[in-house]
């Protein structure tokens, strides 16, 4: 079964964008592991925009399930990562004036300096993924760089209009997963994910994991965050059914 991350940085968004204590991404979330979420997806930012390092500090030790640590390959944030010790960091690209991860990491310009930051996290026995476009040059790159998984980004895929052109996109990303897997990586998936277009990529993709935020923390304003969870559990569920069934007929 597919694994569901829930991101809750967009909770920290609403407190920090009053500069206060509520709403709390701590208390979200543990109300999102009693909505059955399998891990807990925060990104701590150079400039600490809504993840805080206090917040880190909280989930590791109140976290239920896996704590999935989103960070830049800058030195500070590098230092905090080994000192708090999350079970899992996913290394991501990051510029100061992006509203969101704009795409993914290139690993290729730079294999000598993350296969060092990459053996500094195994050898503390945190799991490192690299989040990356589903490009077979960035997948050996995270191979070669000692990358234990890949998460592909699923943004262009996301947002792309035209059936024509998200078909086609998916194709790419079904290519990547399956050429990952073939190198031995892990594989996961998240960007841009929805309660209306993450049927195709459960159905179509061989991930082990899913990492969602902002569709379902705008869910939650409506049905409260636990709910929120559970309902996009429900729907990779239902997709992964139909997945198995019809490997089934094939094969039978």
């Amino acid at each position: 079964m597919i694994k569901l991350g829930v991101n809750v940085d967009h909770v920290a968004t609403i407190r920090q964008a009053r500069m206060t204590y509520e709403p709390d991404p701590v208390l979200a979330a543990g109300l999102a592991d009693l909505g059955g979420a399998d891990i807990i997806t925060v990104h701590l930012r150079e400039d600490q925009r809504h993840i805080q390092v206090r917040d880190i500090e909280l989930l590791h030790k109140t976290v239920f399930s896996k704590l999935n640590l989103e960070m830049a390959t800058s030195e500070d944030i590098i230092s905090i990562a080994l000192k708090i010790k999350p079970e899992q960091i996913t290394l991501v690209p990051e510029k100061r004036e992006e509203i969101t991860t704009e795409g993914g990491l290139s690993v290729t310009t730079q294999t000598g300096y993350l296969s060092a930051v990459v053996k500094k996290f195994v050898e503390e026995g945190i799991h490192v993924s690299l989040f990356i476009d589903p490009v077979k040059d960035q997948i050996v790159a995270s191979k070669e760089v000692g990358a234990q998984s890949v998460e592909l980004h699923t943004g262009k895929y996301a947002n792309v209009r035209g059936d024509k052109k998200r078909d086609a996109l998916l194709e790419e990303l079904v290519e990547g997963s399956r050429y990952a897997q073939s190198l031995g990586l892990g594989v996961n998936a998240g960007h841009g994910m929805t309660y209306k277009n993450v049927g195709p990529v459960v159905e179509r993709l061989e991930i082990e994991e899913l990492h969602i935020g902002h569709s379902i923390v705008a869910r939650a304003l409506f049905v409260g965050l636990k709910e929120a969870v559970w309902e996009m559990k429900e729907i990779i569920h239902k997709h992964y059914l139909v997945k198995k069934l019809s490997e089934q007929k094939r094969s039978g």
